[in-house]
């Protein structure tokens, strides 16, 4: 017991709000890595777990904020956290904000926090629970804001999962996780249509997940291609199949779903944008193109 207390005065201590599943999550793995931690959340029961293994449990978010700097706040949305911190004084106070947002919402609020005295960090969580306080599961963190603050907590930011600072722009952070997660989502789309075909036929999706595994593996490299061809400015270069082969073929896919009884529309926009391209002239290019086309 005396060995464990001299290790959490050495660790410095982390205020977190709320204790949905991330928040949890954050908590156990500040608790396992040493560090003094006091809790808040809305329910006061979800509290009581981690009161049993060492953190502080605040009646308030006031209370909370004001046991230490560094304040975490993990809660559903943007419109929580300022409803979290109303009365909380966050003067002198370095605010980390892991609530999924908008890169807009994400420069509001540290807007706000500046405005009130505290340093400001924004975050987002490239992970899901389970993840957090695994290193080998490959979980980390988006940083931007305050680089000063980003350095002096470090350490304990580090401790749940890997950190990636982003720069100076309070938005960044979330502006990185939602195109990622926007990429996710594109890609569930096209491994929802592939198990669609093949539903109703003598072809079970355990057999065909990993083929499908493999080659979305494989087409993943593209992604690199393709920033190199935004950052140059030419995408004709290193191009493998041009975008007039690719929109000719795309009949194929499209007949394909139609005989199997399925909807195109998870892949008809991506086909539109890839025809609006070539009717530009840009046939030699890859389907870089396509970007450009939706910037507005």
């Amino acid at each position: 017991m005396a060995q464990n207390t001299v290790e959490n005065v050495t660790k410095s201590p982390v205020t977190l709000l709320g204790l949905g599943a991330m928040g949890t999550a954050l908590a156990r793995a500040w608790l396992a890595a040493g560090h003094p931690l006091t809790v808040w959340n809305r329910s006061v029961a979800r509290a009581e777990a981690l009161a049993a293994e060492g953190a502080v449990v605040a009646a308030t978010a006031a209370e909370a904020v004001a046991a230490g700097r560094l304040v975490v706040v993990c809660l559903l949305d943007d419109a929580s956290v300022e409803e979290a911190l109303a009365g909380a004084d966050l003067a002198g106070r370095d605010l980390v904000n892991l609530v999924t947002s908008t890169p807009g919402q994400a420069r509001a609020r540290a807007a706000w926090a500046g405005a009130r005295g505290a340093r400001y960090l924004d975050g987002g969580i490239m992970a899901v629970p389970p993840m957090i306080g695994v290193p080998e599961a490959g979980a980390y963190v988006f940083y931007s804001g305050s680089a000063e603050l980003f350095e002096e907590h470090r350490e304990a930011l580090a401790a749940p999962a890997a950190v990636r600072y982003v720069g100076a722009d309070a938005g960044h952070a979330a502006l990185h996780d939602v195109a990622l997660l926007s990429a996710m989502y594109g890609m569930f789309a096209g491994v929802a249509h592939a198990f669609a075909l093949v539903r109703g036929e003598a072809v079970k999706p355990g057999d065909l997940a990993p083929l499908l595994g493999g080659w979305l593996t494989a087409m993943a490299g593209s992604v690199e291609r393709t920033a190199a061809q935004l950052e140059s400015g030419d995408y004709t270069t290193g191009v493998v199949s041009n975008l007039a082969m690719q929109v000719a073929g795309k009949e194929t896919l499209l007949r394909t779903a139609e005989e199997q009884r399925v909807s195109v529309e998870l892949l008809s926009p991506f086909f539109r944008l890839m025809e609006h391209r070539l009717a530009l002239g840009s046939g030699a290019e890859d389907v870089t193109g396509v970007v450009d086309l939706l910037r507005r």
